[in-house]
């Protein structure tokens, strides 16, 4: 498998209206822009730095899976993110090394980009996502 770099950190917020001066104002970084993602019931913010990003995850569902992840743990880092160049090889090396993936075929995420996710039992409780863009 070949990881590129960590693309983003996702951070569950319960309002990215209500967060992101802190990230645009108080730390400076340029808001990039948002976007829903009906599928996942999730709404994002991204705002790079350097070669990554950290992309801010609303719910727009109570039982969406950030509502839950919220509910449960409360706000805060919820993934971290990979690029890998190519994410069918990756997750065919990855279940073949045994461990337990969320995502066998990868979904498109924010962004147009592949993403799957492995499950936190197999990675020590963090919640890592693969993505590949083009």
């Amino acid at each position: 498998m070949n990881v590129l770099k960590i693309d983003h950190l996702g951070v569950a917020v319960k309002s990215i209206d209500g967060v992101k001066n802190f990230w645009a104002d108080v730390l400076g970084l340029k808001h990039e822009g948002s976007e829903t993602v009906a599928e996942q019931k999730v709404t994002t913010a991204f705002f790079p730095v350097g070669e990554s990003e950290i992309e801010l995850l609303e719910s727009t569902a109570e039982d969406g899976p950030i509502a839950k992840y919220i509910d449960k743990k409360g706000e805060g880092i919820q993934h971290v993110a990979f690029r890998v160049a190519n994410i069918e090889e990756a997750l065919a090396e990855l279940k073949a090394k045994g461990i337990k993936l969320i995502d066998e075929k990868p979904r498109i995420g924010a962004g147009g980009a592949k993403i799957a996710f492995l499950h936190p039992k197999a990675t020590n409780g963090v919640l890592v996502e693969l993505c590949e863009r083009d």
